[in-house]
């Protein structure tokens, strides 16, 4: 008979990992990626920055066309709208395998208090969305000068 050791650390971290898993799919609104192949369904992956002077939101879209994609801000919540369309299909060619989805996306991100919706500005290129919001002047950081005497 042989023994087997027990290690807790181990042990634990793997159930952690597990139950971080569990809450990220059920929690996070998007499908799982397995999911997204099936049914069509695909959310463009975002990254969030933010310096002094603004926040800026990288999103990758890729095959999409420009005027394809919509871009709105209200009460402090950036959306992106759209749909990546399918070309063409074609009956000759016989499919055992499709992993690139189509179908249409929205995404929405808080921005902090204190950003000028209105003088955002986006960039789209080589398909990667780039959009910069400014902040207004009272959300920049202060720098206060200390005098010795």
């Amino acid at each position: 008979m042989s023994l087997m050791r027990w290690r807790p650390t181990r042990d634990i971290a793997s159930i952690r990992e597990e139950m971080n898993r569990l809450f990220d799919n059920f929690f996070s609104g998007f499908p799982e990626r397995g999911k997204s192949l099936l049914e069509g369904e695909w959310a463009p992956s975002l990254d969030v920055a933010e310096t002094d002077e603004e926040v800026i939101v990288t999103a990758e879209l890729p095959g999409i066309k420009q005027e394809e994609v919509d871009i709105t801000i209200a009460d402090n919540v950036l959306t992106l709208k759209g749909e990546k369309k399918e070309e063409k299909e074609e009956k000759k060619k016989n499919y055992h395998r499709i992993e690139r989805t189509y179908g249409s996306f929205q995404r929405s991100i808080s921005l902090p208090t204190g950003v000028q919706a209105d003088k955002a500005k986006a960039i789209y290129k080589d398909g990667i969305l780039n959009i910069t919001v400014p902040k207004v002047e009272e959300a920049k950081p202060k720098q206060i000068k200390i005098d010795v005497e």
